[in-house]
Protein backbone atom coordinates (compact mmCIF):
# COMPACT_ATOMS: atom_id res chain seq x y z
CA UNK A 1 0.00 0.00 0.00
CA UNK A 2 1.21 3.10 -0.87
CA UNK A 3 2.99 5.47 2.17
CA UNK A 4 0.64 7.89 2.04
CA UNK A 5 -2.85 5.73 1.77
CA UNK A 6 -1.66 3.94 4.61
CA UNK A 7 -1.10 7.21 6.70
CA UNK A 8 -4.45 8.50 6.01
CA UNK A 9 -6.28 5.09 7.00
CA UNK A 10 -4.60 5.27 10.23
CA UNK A 11 -5.90 9.40 10.90
CA UNK A 12 -9.79 8.86 12.50
CA UNK A 13 -8.20 6.12 15.00
CA UNK A 14 -5.06 8.99 15.77
CA UNK A 15 -7.83 11.73 16.29
CA UNK A 16 -10.03 9.86 18.23
CA UNK A 17 -6.97 9.11 20.38
CA UNK A 18 -6.08 13.01 20.54
CA UNK A 19 -9.60 13.86 21.31
CA UNK A 20 -9.39 11.23 24.26
CA UNK A 21 -6.37 12.26 25.84
CA UNK A 22 -4.59 15.37 24.38
CA UNK A 23 -2.14 16.25 27.20
CA UNK A 24 -0.08 13.39 25.87
CA UNK A 25 1.03 14.94 22.88
CA UNK A 26 3.53 17.22 21.91
CA UNK A 27 3.22 18.93 18.57
CA UNK A 28 6.12 20.39 16.47
CA UNK A 29 4.88 22.41 13.50
CA UNK A 30 6.64 25.31 11.86
CA UNK A 31 7.33 27.17 8.51
CA UNK A 32 11.02 28.73 6.88
CA UNK A 33 10.42 32.64 7.36
CA UNK A 34 11.20 33.09 3.99
CA UNK A 35 8.68 35.78 3.13
CA UNK A 36 5.00 36.89 4.60
CA UNK A 37 2.34 34.07 5.35
CA UNK A 38 -0.76 33.93 3.38
CA UNK A 39 -3.73 32.01 2.45
CA UNK A 40 -2.17 29.00 1.93
CA UNK A 41 -0.57 28.99 5.16
CA UNK A 42 -3.57 29.54 6.84
CA UNK A 43 -6.02 26.85 5.06
CA UNK A 44 -2.78 24.44 5.18
CA UNK A 45 -1.50 24.61 8.81
CA UNK A 46 -2.53 27.84 10.87
CA UNK A 47 -5.92 26.90 11.23
CA UNK A 48 -4.97 23.38 12.55
CA UNK A 49 -2.37 24.28 14.94
CA UNK A 50 -5.27 26.60 16.45
CA UNK A 51 -7.68 23.39 16.36
CA UNK A 52 -5.45 21.08 18.22
CA UNK A 53 -4.02 24.02 20.33
CA UNK A 54 -7.45 24.42 21.78
CA UNK A 55 -7.93 20.93 21.89
CA UNK A 56 -5.25 20.88 24.69
CA UNK A 57 -2.50 19.31 22.39
CA UNK A 58 0.62 21.10 23.60
CA UNK A 59 2.21 23.09 21.04
CA UNK A 60 5.60 23.94 19.64
CA UNK A 61 6.05 26.45 16.80
CA UNK A 62 9.33 26.88 15.25
CA UNK A 63 10.66 29.56 12.48
CA UNK A 64 13.33 27.61 11.09
CA UNK A 65 15.21 31.28 10.62
CA UNK A 66 18.96 29.23 9.57
CA UNK A 67 16.92 26.68 7.36
CA UNK A 68 16.17 29.79 5.22
CA UNK A 69 19.65 28.90 3.61
CA UNK A 70 19.24 26.11 2.54
CA UNK A 71 18.22 27.09 -0.89
CA UNK A 72 19.27 30.63 -1.00
CA UNK A 73 22.04 32.64 -1.11
CA UNK A 74 20.92 35.61 1.44
CA UNK A 75 19.53 35.32 4.84
CA UNK A 76 17.88 39.21 4.04
CA UNK A 77 14.24 40.09 5.37
CA UNK A 78 14.50 37.06 7.83
CA UNK A 79 14.05 39.27 10.83
CA UNK A 80 11.26 41.06 9.44
CA UNK A 81 9.83 37.96 8.16
CA UNK A 82 10.16 36.61 11.76
CA UNK A 83 8.55 39.27 13.23
CA UNK A 84 5.11 39.48 10.55
CA UNK A 85 4.96 35.81 11.19
CA UNK A 86 4.34 36.00 15.28
CA UNK A 87 1.53 39.04 14.48
CA UNK A 88 -0.10 36.35 11.83
CA UNK A 89 -0.03 33.49 14.90
CA UNK A 90 -1.73 35.37 17.04
CA UNK A 91 -4.08 37.15 15.36
CA UNK A 92 -5.08 33.50 14.02
CA UNK A 93 -5.58 32.28 18.06
CA UNK A 94 -2.22 31.02 18.40
CA UNK A 95 -1.59 31.55 22.10
CA UNK A 96 2.16 32.14 23.32
CA UNK A 97 0.76 30.82 26.90
CA UNK A 98 -0.44 27.80 25.48
CA UNK A 99 1.77 27.57 22.37
CA UNK A 100 5.42 27.76 22.20
CA UNK A 101 7.05 29.77 19.23
CA UNK A 102 10.78 30.29 19.13
CA UNK A 103 13.56 30.97 16.35
CA UNK A 104 15.77 28.10 15.44
CA UNK A 105 19.09 30.09 15.41
CA UNK A 106 18.27 31.04 19.45
CA UNK A 107 18.47 27.24 20.75
CA UNK A 108 22.30 25.97 20.05
CA UNK A 109 21.55 22.42 21.90
CA UNK A 110 18.84 21.67 18.87
CA UNK A 111 21.36 22.18 16.63
CA UNK A 112 23.91 19.68 18.65
CA UNK A 113 21.30 16.95 17.92
CA UNK A 114 22.47 17.07 14.14
CA UNK A 115 25.79 15.25 14.69
CA UNK A 116 24.60 11.91 16.46
CA UNK A 117 21.26 12.34 13.84
CA UNK A 118 23.87 12.31 11.31
CA UNK A 119 25.58 9.13 12.06
CA UNK A 120 22.37 7.15 11.87
CA UNK A 121 21.44 8.17 8.20
CA UNK A 122 23.27 7.09 5.06
CA UNK A 123 24.11 9.36 1.89
CA UNK A 124 21.31 7.29 0.30
CA UNK A 125 18.81 8.19 2.52
CA UNK A 126 19.06 11.51 2.54
CA UNK A 127 19.20 11.59 -1.66
CA UNK A 128 16.03 9.60 -1.68
CA UNK A 129 14.24 12.63 -0.04
CA UNK A 130 11.65 13.74 -2.19
CA UNK A 131 12.75 17.49 -0.54
CA UNK A 132 16.42 17.16 -1.14
CA UNK A 133 15.77 15.23 -4.91
CA UNK A 134 13.66 18.09 -6.37
CA UNK A 135 15.48 21.38 -4.85
CA UNK A 136 18.74 19.42 -6.67
CA UNK A 137 16.86 19.41 -9.85
CA UNK A 138 15.51 22.66 -9.62
CA UNK A 139 18.52 24.32 -8.64
CA UNK A 140 20.58 23.29 -11.46
CA UNK A 141 23.53 24.09 -9.40
CA UNK A 142 25.39 21.70 -6.70
CA UNK A 143 24.04 20.57 -3.92
CA UNK A 144 24.56 22.04 -0.83
CA UNK A 145 25.26 19.97 2.23
CA UNK A 146 23.02 22.08 4.07
CA UNK A 147 20.13 20.94 1.57
CA UNK A 148 21.38 17.68 1.46
CA UNK A 149 21.54 17.21 5.57
CA UNK A 150 17.66 19.44 5.29
CA UNK A 151 15.52 16.03 6.12
CA UNK A 152 17.52 15.43 9.34
CA UNK A 153 17.76 19.31 10.36
CA UNK A 154 13.90 18.97 10.24
CA UNK A 155 13.99 15.77 12.98
CA UNK A 156 16.34 17.67 15.38
CA UNK A 157 13.45 20.28 15.33
CA UNK A 158 11.09 17.98 16.24
CA UNK A 159 13.05 15.70 18.85
CA UNK A 160 14.96 18.26 20.69
CA UNK A 161 11.00 18.57 22.30
CA UNK A 162 10.22 14.94 22.27
CA UNK A 163 7.42 15.54 19.97
CA UNK A 164 5.01 13.12 19.12
CA UNK A 165 2.70 14.46 16.46
CA UNK A 166 3.37 16.24 13.81
CA UNK A 167 0.87 17.91 11.31
CA UNK A 168 1.95 17.90 7.76
CA UNK A 169 1.00 17.27 4.27
CA UNK A 170 1.59 14.35 1.41
CA UNK A 171 4.61 16.30 0.37
CA UNK A 172 6.55 16.46 4.05
CA UNK A 173 4.94 13.07 4.72
CA UNK A 174 8.79 11.52 4.44
CA UNK A 175 10.52 14.08 6.51
CA UNK A 176 8.70 12.64 9.36
CA UNK A 177 8.91 8.63 8.43
CA UNK A 178 12.68 9.65 8.70
CA UNK A 179 12.22 11.67 11.84
CA UNK A 180 10.63 7.92 12.95
CA UNK A 181 13.51 6.09 11.33
CA UNK A 182 16.76 8.49 13.39
CA UNK A 183 14.31 7.88 16.41
CA UNK A 184 14.10 4.49 16.37
CA UNK A 185 17.80 3.89 15.61
CA UNK A 186 18.90 5.68 18.32
CA UNK A 187 16.61 3.92 20.88
CA UNK A 188 18.29 0.86 19.55
CA UNK A 189 22.05 2.17 19.97
CA UNK A 190 21.83 3.99 23.25
CA UNK A 191 18.71 3.69 24.98
CA UNK A 192 15.39 4.61 24.98
CA UNK A 193 15.49 8.73 24.20
CA UNK A 194 13.01 10.14 21.54
CA UNK A 195 9.06 8.91 20.71
CA UNK A 196 8.55 7.76 16.96
CA UNK A 197 6.39 10.92 16.13
CA UNK A 198 3.03 9.93 14.57
CA UNK A 199 2.28 12.07 11.36
CA UNK A 200 -1.58 14.08 11.51
CA UNK A 201 -2.14 14.01 7.43
CA UNK A 202 -5.00 16.71 7.46
CA UNK A 203 -7.86 16.43 4.70
CA UNK A 204 -6.95 20.01 3.57
CA UNK A 205 -5.88 19.76 0.09
CA UNK A 206 -3.49 22.01 -1.96
CA UNK A 207 -4.01 25.56 -2.24
CA UNK A 208 -3.79 26.69 -5.16
CA UNK A 209 -2.46 30.33 -5.74
CA UNK A 210 -4.02 33.16 -7.96
CA UNK A 211 -2.59 31.59 -11.44
CA UNK A 212 -3.67 28.31 -10.41
CA UNK A 213 -0.08 26.50 -9.54
CA UNK A 214 0.61 25.36 -5.59
CA UNK A 215 0.47 28.74 -3.72
CA UNK A 216 4.16 30.21 -3.02
CA UNK A 217 5.58 33.05 -1.97
CA UNK A 218 8.13 32.19 -4.71
CA UNK A 219 5.48 32.30 -7.47
CA UNK A 220 4.09 35.24 -6.79
CA UNK A 221 0.47 33.92 -6.83
CA UNK A 222 -0.05 34.32 -3.07
CA UNK A 223 -2.68 36.33 -0.86
CA UNK A 224 -0.59 37.59 1.92
CA UNK A 225 -2.77 37.37 5.52
CA UNK A 226 -1.15 41.15 6.25
CA UNK A 227 -2.21 42.77 3.20
CA UNK A 228 -4.74 45.74 3.07
CA UNK A 229 -8.05 45.11 1.26
CA UNK A 230 -6.38 48.08 -1.39
CA UNK A 231 -3.55 45.33 -1.77
CA UNK A 232 -5.35 42.37 -1.88
CA UNK A 233 -7.77 44.37 -4.76
CA UNK A 234 -4.92 45.15 -7.03
CA UNK A 235 -3.29 41.23 -6.41
CA UNK A 236 -6.39 39.62 -7.44
CA UNK A 237 -7.07 42.64 -10.74
CA UNK A 238 -3.51 41.47 -11.97
CA UNK A 239 -4.30 37.71 -11.83
CA UNK A 240 -4.27 36.83 -15.65
CA UNK A 241 -7.52 34.92 -17.01
CA UNK A 242 -9.01 35.01 -20.87
CA UNK A 243 -11.56 36.42 -22.83
CA UNK A 244 -13.96 33.49 -22.58
CA UNK A 245 -17.15 35.19 -20.67
CA UNK A 246 -18.33 32.27 -19.30
CA UNK A 247 -16.61 30.97 -16.06
CA UNK A 248 -15.89 27.62 -15.78
CA UNK A 249 -13.76 25.59 -13.42
CA UNK A 250 -11.38 24.18 -15.84
CA UNK A 251 -7.49 23.71 -13.77
CA UNK A 252 -5.78 22.55 -16.11
CA UNK A 253 -7.44 24.39 -19.48
CA UNK A 254 -7.81 27.75 -17.44
CA UNK A 255 -5.74 28.00 -14.60
CA UNK A 256 -6.13 31.78 -13.56
CA UNK A 257 -10.13 31.31 -13.50
CA UNK A 258 -9.47 28.01 -11.27
CA UNK A 259 -7.08 29.54 -8.90
CA UNK A 260 -9.87 32.72 -8.23
CA UNK A 261 -12.41 30.31 -8.00
CA UNK A 262 -10.59 28.32 -5.68
CA UNK A 263 -9.38 30.83 -3.69
CA UNK A 264 -13.49 32.70 -3.44
CA UNK A 265 -14.46 29.11 -2.37
CA UNK A 266 -12.22 28.26 0.51
CA UNK A 267 -13.24 31.72 1.93
CA UNK A 268 -17.31 31.11 1.45
CA UNK A 269 -17.25 28.01 2.38
CA UNK A 270 -18.42 27.29 -0.71
CA UNK A 271 -17.28 24.86 -4.15
CA UNK A 272 -15.42 26.20 -7.17
CA UNK A 273 -18.22 24.75 -9.08
CA UNK A 274 -21.03 26.59 -7.52
CA UNK A 275 -19.24 29.73 -7.98
CA UNK A 276 -18.69 29.07 -11.52
CA UNK A 277 -22.57 28.28 -12.15
CA UNK A 278 -23.41 31.24 -10.30
CA UNK A 279 -21.50 33.95 -12.32
CA UNK A 280 -22.19 32.21 -15.53
CA UNK A 281 -21.05 34.10 -18.78
CA UNK A 282 -20.81 37.56 -16.69
CA UNK A 283 -16.93 37.25 -17.21
CA UNK A 284 -13.56 37.34 -15.36
CA UNK A 285 -14.38 40.87 -13.80
CA UNK A 286 -17.70 40.06 -11.79
CA UNK A 287 -15.45 36.94 -10.37
CA UNK A 288 -12.69 38.82 -9.44
CA UNK A 289 -14.89 41.29 -7.74
CA UNK A 290 -16.33 38.47 -6.50
CA UNK A 291 -12.70 36.68 -5.41
CA UNK A 292 -11.72 40.60 -3.92
CA UNK A 293 -15.17 40.62 -1.24
CA UNK A 294 -14.84 37.54 -0.65
CA UNK A 295 -11.33 37.76 0.63
CA UNK A 296 -11.29 40.82 2.42
CA UNK A 297 -14.58 39.71 3.86
CA UNK A 298 -12.73 36.51 5.50
CA UNK A 299 -9.95 38.53 6.73
CA UNK A 300 -11.23 41.11 8.34
CA UNK A 301 -11.40 39.76 11.80
CA UNK A 302 -7.66 38.66 10.81
CA UNK A 303 -6.64 41.89 9.93
CA UNK A 304 -8.46 43.77 12.73
CA UNK A 305 -7.09 41.08 15.61
CA UNK A 306 -3.66 42.06 13.83
CA UNK A 307 -3.41 45.87 14.21
CA UNK A 308 -4.01 45.58 17.65
CA UNK A 309 -1.36 43.37 18.74
CA UNK A 310 1.21 45.24 15.99
CA UNK A 311 0.08 48.47 18.09
CA UNK A 312 1.55 46.63 21.53
CA UNK A 313 5.39 47.85 21.57
CA UNK A 314 7.79 44.83 22.38
CA UNK A 315 5.07 42.43 22.45
CA UNK A 316 6.58 40.20 19.52
CA UNK A 317 9.65 40.57 21.52
CA UNK A 318 8.22 39.62 24.62
CA UNK A 319 6.92 36.43 23.03
CA UNK A 320 10.00 35.22 21.40
CA UNK A 321 12.43 35.80 24.11
CA UNK A 322 9.77 33.46 26.04
CA UNK A 323 9.23 31.12 23.72
CA UNK A 324 13.91 30.84 23.35
CA UNK A 325 14.38 30.43 26.81
CA UNK A 326 11.86 27.59 27.47
CA UNK A 327 13.09 25.88 24.02
CA UNK A 328 16.63 26.27 25.63
CA UNK A 329 15.37 25.00 28.47
CA UNK A 330 13.83 21.86 27.26
CA UNK A 331 16.81 21.41 24.39
CA UNK A 332 19.77 22.10 27.27
CA UNK A 333 17.57 19.14 29.29
CA UNK A 334 17.68 16.32 25.88
CA UNK A 335 20.99 17.12 25.10
CA UNK A 336 21.99 16.18 28.60
CA UNK A 337 19.68 12.62 28.44
CA UNK A 338 21.34 12.22 24.57
CA UNK A 339 25.11 12.15 26.03
CA UNK A 340 23.95 10.58 29.56
CA UNK A 341 22.82 7.63 27.10
CA UNK A 342 25.81 8.06 24.47
CA UNK A 343 28.25 7.73 27.28
CA UNK A 344 29.89 11.47 26.99
CA UNK A 345 28.93 12.63 30.55
CA UNK A 346 31.78 12.88 31.70
CA UNK A 347 31.42 15.99 34.50
CA UNK A 348 28.97 17.74 35.60
CA UNK A 349 28.71 20.69 32.95
CA UNK A 350 28.80 24.24 34.58
CA UNK A 351 29.64 27.59 33.59
CA UNK A 352 33.08 28.16 32.52
CA UNK A 353 35.61 30.01 35.26
CA UNK A 354 37.93 32.06 33.19
CA UNK A 355 41.48 32.30 34.59
CA UNK A 356 42.38 35.36 36.20
CA UNK A 357 45.00 37.21 34.41
CA UNK A 358 48.44 37.58 36.21
CA UNK A 359 49.26 40.92 37.95
CA UNK A 360 51.68 42.71 35.75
Amino acid sequence: MDSFVATRSRMPALEERIRANPSAFRMLTGERPTGLLHLGHYFGTIRERVRLQSLGVETFVVLADYQVITDRDTAASVGDNVREAVLDYLAAGLDPDRTTIFTHSAVPALNQLLLPFLSLVSEAELRRNPTVKSEQLASGRALSALMLTYPVHQAADILFCKGNLVPVGKDNLPHVELTRTIARRFNDRYGVVFPEPDALVTDTPEIPGLDGRKMSKSYGNAIALSMSPGETAATIRRTRTDNDRRITFDPEGRPGIAGLLSTAALCTGSTPEALADEIGDKGSSVLKDLAIEAVNAFLADHRARRSEFAAQPGLVDEILTAGNLRANAIADATLDEVRDHMGMAYANRQEPVLPTRPAG
